[in-house]
């Protein structure tokens, strides 16, 4: 065939069509503002429920009127002692764990299913579904407080949630996420500037929440959760751009996505790394399984007696457990200039460890501040493992890699909400700090491991 002439070959490629300015959408590669967002709707939530509960209980059974503690000042000697409010406590801890088992059955095959679904069609399908399915949750809790259904319609909503993915399903798709757009030097990092955006996120929503919910009541601040969910799944859906390079066609429903986690663990592509995932995993397991708990526990906590905290003081102290995730992005990032990474993890444990066994013995609001304080670098050791894990598998594994997290943070919220919780209704009459004086012991396990 005839060469190209010169001028041909200098002639430059003809120009692309200009796209209309109507059809013009930017494209971001970056999932913080869908957990932003998706962590202010959940932590806006989480406190706000309990405190409904305990007042919608609390009325049922004729506490609120015979003894609150805005009148009665619950600081009282007497008030350990009152039958009453002890029955209030349970009822509330046994319905926040109905709540969280319905929230994990319900997502424990749809979680695996979807991650592992990712890695061939993308990230984003599996993350607009579980955010779509938190507005939906937070629909439900509020035709809850208008009408004032019955409080087990909380768990129809966690259950709908459940079957989309929930927050689990968002957290592991955004950190499959971020292991794919980034470098493997600079993962550790990455994944802690992600949780350190969890940790933003739940601080303003706790700081709000307990202010807007003492000025106006339950259903403003619901109104925002839902508004911060719907913002989250239109972002995802609108602006956040695909991380897999190499998209194709998969069925949904198929066992082909629980054989990909599953031979994660049996049959990796590494063979030495099979017991750095089993012991990796356990770690984690153990770590998360105690924030949880902890977590769980801590309003409730702050609810009784001695502390009697109100709702403003409640928020105060939210804010300041989530303030963990920044000063860990802080320290994990000044810490690696000195020290290998597994170091930056057990001094996180440490300050775990320290800081729960000030709160199990916190009878003063400064005590109890002064352990949140200590937690300062709590959060150091996840990120550290979470990168550490996807080393260990291949880039097209990441989805099924996160999704086994996902299951494995289901069943640490499973775990946690019947361990605590009913460490804590078990103990209430010796110990009311007993459960996190429990998680302080149990996080040795994951110390040993990583030492």
């Amino acid at each position: 065939s005839p060469r190209p002439s010169m001028a041909a070959m200098a002639a430059p490629p003809p120009a692309e069509p200009p796209v209309p300015p109507g059809r013009r959408c930017p494209s971001l590669l970056s999932v913080e503002p869908l957990v932003f967002l998706a962590t202010v709707s959940m932590s806006l939530q989480g406190p706000l429920a309990t405190q409904y509960l305990w007042d919608r209980l609390g009325a049922e059974h004729g506490y609120s009127d015979r003894n609150s503690t805005e009148s009665t000042g619950c600081g009282d000697g007497n008030a350990t002692a009152d039958p009453l409010r002890q029955e209030v406590e349970v009822l509330v801890s046994r319905w926040n764990l109905y709540i969280n088992l319905g929230g994990f059955f319900a997502c424990l095959f749809s979680v695996t299913l979807l991650g592992a679904w990712s890695d061939s069609v993308g990230r984003r399908p599996a993350l607009i579904l579980p955010a779509a399915g938190m507005a939906l949750q937070t629909a439900i809790y509020l035709l809850v407080m208008y009408l004032e259904l019955h409080v087990a319609f909380f768990l129809l909503g966690r259950i709908v949630s459940g079957l989309t993915g929930d927050y689990t399903l968002i957290l592991a798709g955004c950190f499959s996420y971020v292991a794919d757009t980034s470098e493997r030097r600079a993962r550790t990092f990455r994944v802690a500037v992600l949780e350190a955006c969890l940790g933003i996120a739940g601080m303003v929503a706790s700081i709000g929440g307990g202010q807007w919910r003492r000025a106006q009541g339950y259903i403003n601040p619901f109104w925002m959760a839902f508004a911060a969910s719907l913002a989250a799944t239109l972002y995802t859906a609108f602006f956040l751009r695909e991380s897999v390079k190499q998209k194709k066609e998969t069925k949904l429903f198929t066992l082909r996505h629980y054989k990909a986690v599953y031979r994660l663990y049996t049959a990796p592509e590494q063979p030495s790394s099979r017991w750095k995932l089993a012991l990796y995993s356990l770690a984690f397991f153990v770590i998360v399984t105690v924030h949880f708990g902890a977590r769980d526990l801590y309003v409730l906590y702050e609810l009784g007696f001695p502390l009697c905290w109100a709702s403003d003081l409640i928020g105060y102290g939210s804010a300041a457990s989530y303030l963990a995730y920044l000063s860990s992005l802080a320290g994990l990032r000044l810490l690696q200039l000195c020290l290998q990474d597994t170091w930056v993890a057990e001094i996180g444990l440490i300050s775990n460890i320290a800081g729960l066994v000030v709160i199990s013995l916190a009878t003063t609001t400064p005590l109890m501040f002064t352990g949140y304080g200590i937690l300062f670098l709590s959060m150091a050791a996840t990120p550290v493992i979470r990168s550490k894990l996807s080393k260990l598998v291949s880039e097209t594994e990441h989805g099924a890699l996160f999704a086994s997290l996902a299951c494995v943070q289901g069943l640490c919220s499973l775990v946690a909400t019947g361990v605590f919780n009913s460490l804590y209704a078990a103990t209430l009459h010796f110990m009311r700090g007993f459960p996190f004086l429990f998680g302080a012991i149990a996080l040795l396990i994951p110390a040993a491991i990583l030492g």
